[in-house]
């Protein structure tokens, strides 16, 4: 995002400014825009990562290792990075940390990022959300990493806003914040001024998405590769989620058991309702009912599982794990796969092969 680059700091005023350094410990930003004499031609694009109690630590660590690594192609260094909190010590789940910015050095922040909580139902400091809002009012962008989306929440922000957040927390966070369209099956979202991401790994990825847009694909590229990263995930991929068995009280259990032995066969919805001894309008009924899917819809999941499953652990060819778990083709395979995981049969291959 360029244009944030280049706009002047947020929040510039006599009292703010006299605020910040009686109350920061470590460099402040300084408050002149580029193009004052003395200053670089191009300053920095200015970013804090937020620093709260209860903070998932490689949440707060990835952007600070991603953007610190950007370079631009004419060699400058394009991010000024700060961590930025209310105290000088924050707790994590295993260590402390010691924070040298305060909190008002973010409001001269051109992108705000915010890592996720270990617990999203802890509160949030309300300092923390005076700022988001503050800052979201400004104009600055704003992004969270995995359920950092649970603090923008809270601030107001995302109402109304298609989000992500770490699919285990998905659920959570649209009962809690009903105003939210979230959708957990990808890595992340970009709504322009507010994005969200996933898990850590997907913070990475939202990082580099950052880097491309305000600079392009080669300086992102570069970054990717000093980190030892993919070079690029796109956002509509599939988060890699665990989609358990429904639980045992259901009286469908049986049946879909029964499936899960047999899912090399030919599996019509009649032949399931033959096992269940339903009619095919009762079965669609339970099924739609218990699961949400249509008995065929659950039989492609069962089998696109299965195939992760064996992706995983196997070296058979693709047309042999086709096969194997019903779909007769490595054609047929490819569509429902990645249709339901985002990425191919070799892709998740590649990522995911278990080593022994």
């Amino acid at each position: 995002m360029s244009g944030l680059a280049q706009s002047p700091a947020i929040g510039q005023n006599a009292n703010l400014r006299k605020k910040s350094a009686n109350h920061a410990t470590g460099p402040i930003w300084p408050i002149a825009t580029a193009g004052t004499p003395g200053m670089p031609k191009k300053a920095p694009h200015r970013i804090a990562v937020l620093a709260f109690d209860g903070l998932v630590a490689g949440d707060l660590a990835a952007p600070c290792e991603i953007f610190q690594l950007a370079e631009t192609l004419d060699g400058r260094r394009p991010y000024d990075l700060q961590v930025c909190s209310s105290k000088p010590r924050v707790q994590t789940h295993a260590f402390d940390l010691h924070i040298r910015a305060r909190l008002d050095v973010a409001r001269h922040a051109h992108t705000i990022i915010v890592p996720g909580l270990a617990d999203p139902s802890h509160d949030v400091p309300r300092d923390i959300l005076d700022l988001i809002r503050h800052v979201h009012a400004a104009g600055a962008r704003i992004a969270s990493i995995c359920t950092g989306a649970f603090i923008l929440a809270a601030s107001g922000i995302l109402d109304g806003l298609k989000v992500t957040t770490h699919w285990k927390a998905a659920d959570q966070l649209a009962r809690r914040y009903p105003a939210i369209d979230v959708n957990p099956n990808v890595l992340f979202v970009d709504n322009g001024q507010i994005l969200t991401s996933a898990g850590a790994a997907a913070g990475m990825d939202l990082c580099l998405h950052m880097i491309k847009r305000d600079h392009g694909a080669a300086v992102a590229a570069n970054s990717a590769r000093l980190a030892v990263v993919p070079l690029e995930r796109a956002g509509g991929q599939a988060q890699f989620i665990v989609r358990p068995t429904p639980a045992s009280h259901t009286d469908l259990t049986p049946l879909l058991h029964w499936i899960e032995s047999r899912l090399a066969q030919n599996l019509t919805v009649g032949a399931l309702a033959a096992q269940a001894a339903v009619s095919v309008r009762t079965l669609n009924r339970r099924f739609q009912e218990l699961l949400g899917v249509s008995p065929l819809q659950w039989v492609i999941q069962a089998r696109v599982n299965r195939a992760r499953g064996m992706l995983e652990t196997t070296d058979l060819p693709v047309e042999r794990v086709a096969m194997e778990v019903g779909f007769g083709s490595a054609v047929s395979l490819r569509e429902h796969f990645t249709g339901i995981v985002g990425t191919s049969p070799m892709g998740y291959r590649r990522a995911f092969r278990r080593v022994a």
